[in-house]
């Protein structure tokens, strides 16, 4: 055991290990070499990373102080379907996507949003697995839609109806950041690290309820992106 990683590859019902790498690898070498072609790729500046550290700090907030009150007080069986700290989280970010608008930053702020998690709230077992797996699921999902954009994203690109189209781009990547927990993380974290048993019934439900409604939140987020991002275009 390795910093509280048991390694375990060969538990019933758990995802084939090369079946991750091979996804870690190529997903965000895919999204640099469209983000090469489409020119989304330039060196963050010094205020990008204020705004990093900012959108990464915010967030840790929101989801473990803020979003864990609102858990405590909403309905019983509603933090099945709605999860108001993850998804204040995600909105967050897509705010500081908006602002930077350069692929990595999502990555970047991912990485920077779990050292910040480990240290206030989890502490450091498991890494750096948390560190791939953020960054390379949540963070990675937000650089591609800036990349396929040209640096663009959530509707500033469009003349025409740039509102439904930052809905929509937020929409997907909301419906995207519904995938990780229940896949990637239930179904290979838990027992590689853990050794937890794979139950593929409860896999099927969390991915049902984290798609139900996620991709309202991201729908939110990327209005709310594109607002503050005409606010402060130059």
């Amino acid at each position: 055991m390795i910093n509280g990683i048991k390694g375990l590859i060969d538990l019933p019902g758990e995802i084939p290990w090369e079946i991750i790498l091979t996804y870690y690898i190529i997903a965000p070498t895919l999204v640099f070499l469209i983000a090469k072609r489409r020119r989304a790729l330039k060196n963050f500046t010094t205020l990008d990373w204020v705004y990093i550290g900012i959108g990464a700090a915010a967030g840790v907030v929101w989801e473990f102080y803020l979003g864990a009150f609102i858990d405590r007080v909403e309905p019983k069986g509603i933090e099945y379907f709605i999860d108001p700290g993850f998804w204040g989280r995600m909105i967050i970010l897509f705010v500081i996507a908006g602002v930077v608008r350069k692929t990595g930053v999502g990555m970047v702020s991912l990485t920077v949003f779990t050292f910040l998690s480990d240290l206030f709230h989890y502490g450091f077992g498991g890494e750096p697995l948390y560190f791939f797996y953020e960054a390379l699921t949540y963070g990675l999902f937000i650089d591609a839609i800036i990349a396929f954009t040209g640096g663009k994203p959530f509707g500033i690109s469009s003349k025409t109806y740039p509102k439904i189209l930052a809905a929509i781009e937020g929409a997907i990547v909301g419906i995207l950041w519904g995938i990780p927990d229940p896949i990637i993380y239930e179904a290979f974290y838990r027992p590689f690290i853990y050794g937890a048993v794979v139950d593929w019934q409860k896999v099927y439900f969390d991915l049902y309820t984290h798609l139900a409604f996620i991709w309202i939140a991201g729908l939110i987020g990327g209005l709310i992106a594109y607002r503050i991002e005409k606010a402060i275009q130059i």
